[in-house]
């Protein structure tokens, strides 16, 4: 008996499976193709120190989508009210069983935020200013789950609630880095504002820990396949690599110390040309006495706006002094999921592209930093990225 499978060619050929989801590529929202190519990497300037932790070396990139400028506080609010409205669905029990026989969340109810039993998501009147009715942001925790490919890649035995981490974190910015960040400094108002008022809606998120960049990540990975059923999965957004920040940097301008290619601060008229620090004292020379609207100044040759200054970002990339020594040539990364007891040392996260708050030499493209992967400040932002699925997007 001859048993032929459905969607199967009855010719005897070899065609493949017929009926497979067609795949024309995507095209994210506020984000800006990087094609795949060659990076020299290495420090972009004389500087004979850091030439011991930046070794130049040659590697290659694959192709990538990348916010065109920092995540946004409006964009990030989002986030948080997603997080704040799942909560109060839970508290109202708004829950539907699925075709699965899983319960879930219908999110087409209407949310009474003046019913009784959602209180305890905000503080008592007795403990506000004024009185004012105020969120208990300390509730708004995130759980978010990674896969560990790296101990499924050399643990034959690790089964796959093994490499299954599942991480929580409370995902409300951290407002208070305005005034921890600067001793005998008065910078109230932005503590009370930066996040909260529409004035700083287009202004990049900062208070937020690398985690905290993961959780959202996650989160934006979600409310894109949602939206997208019935379409294959594209890859996860997620930090870029530090590679992957350095090479879309430069914009495709090889060894350019600056995003736009040139090796000075200022064009030719000079105009400054990002939202850094240029003089002892003088933060509002260059337009933005603290960070500025996110698409402030001109974008590099790949349409990316503030790759310096404004805030620095977190990239996924672990530090280590001598990483360039061992690295991978075909788009290297550097990845350590670091434990509570863990030295702090282990804790380093790569941090690129300077800020408002700092000099020029944070700016270049080659200069590397790092900072405490728990750890919020004033000055540190994020942007996504998403792998490209393919040759190149010319193929579609």
């Amino acid at each position: 008996v001859l048993i032929i499978g459905c969607g199967q060619s009855f010719d005897g050929q070899l065609r493949g499976v017929e009926d497979r989801p067609r795949w024309t590529g995507i095209n994210p929202y506020g984000m800006v193709y990087i094609p795949s190519g060659t990076l020299h990497i290495g420090q972009s300037d004389e500087d004979i120190f850091n030439s011991f932790i930046q070794r130049p070396r040659t590697i290659s990139i694959p192709g990538f989508y990348m916010d065109d400028t920092e995540i946004t506080n409006n964009e990030y609010r989002q986030f948080v009210y997603w997080v704040r409205d799942s909560i109060a669905h839970t508290l109202l029990d708004h829950f539907y069983v699925d075709e699965r026989g899983e319960e879930r969340l219908d999110w087409e109810f209407f949310i009474d935020w003046n019913d009784e039993m959602l209180e305890p998501m905000f503080i008592p009147p007795s403990q506000t200013v004024n009185r004012r009715r105020a969120y208990d942001v300390s509730m708004f925790n995130y759980e978010y789950r990674w896969i560990d490919w790296q101990r499924a890649a050399h643990d034959r035995n690790a089964t796959f609630s093994d490499i299954l981490n599942i991480e929580s974190v409370n995902i409300y910015p951290d407002t208070l880095v305005w005034i921890r960040d600067f001793a005998y400094s008065y910078n109230e108002p932005m503590t009370r504002n930066y996040f909260s008022h529409p004035a700083f809606d287009d202004y990049p998120v900062v208070g937020v820990n690398w985690k905290m960049a993961k959780a959202f990540s996650y989160w934006r990975t979600q409310m894109w396949d949602a939206f997208r059923p019935h379409e294959p999965n594209s890859e996860d957004f997620r930090l870029p690599t530090e590679f992957e920040w350095e090479y879309a940097a430069r914009g495709g301008r090889d060894l350019a110390p600056f995003p736009w290619g040139a090796y000075n601060l200022r064009n030719a008229k000079g105009c400054l040309m990002g939202n850094f620090k240029p003089g002892r004292g003088n933060y509002p020379e260059d337009g933005g006495m603290y960070t500025v609207n996110a698409y402030m100044y001109f974008p590099n040759d790949y349409g990316l706006y503030n790759m310096a200054g404004n805030v620095a970002e977190w990239t996924e990339t672990a530090y280590f002094e001598s990483a360039y020594s061992y690295i991978h040539d075909l788009s290297p990364d550097i990845k350590y999921d670091a434990r509570p007891d863990d030295p702090e040392s282990y804790k380093r996260k790569v941090v690129r592209g300077g800020s408002w708050k700092d000099i020029g030499y944070y700016l270049q493209t080659g200069t590397r930093s790092w900072e405490y992967q728990d750890t919020t400040k004033s000055y540190i932002g994020f942007r996504n990225v998403l792998t490209f699925l393919g040759r190149s997007i010319d193929d579609f």
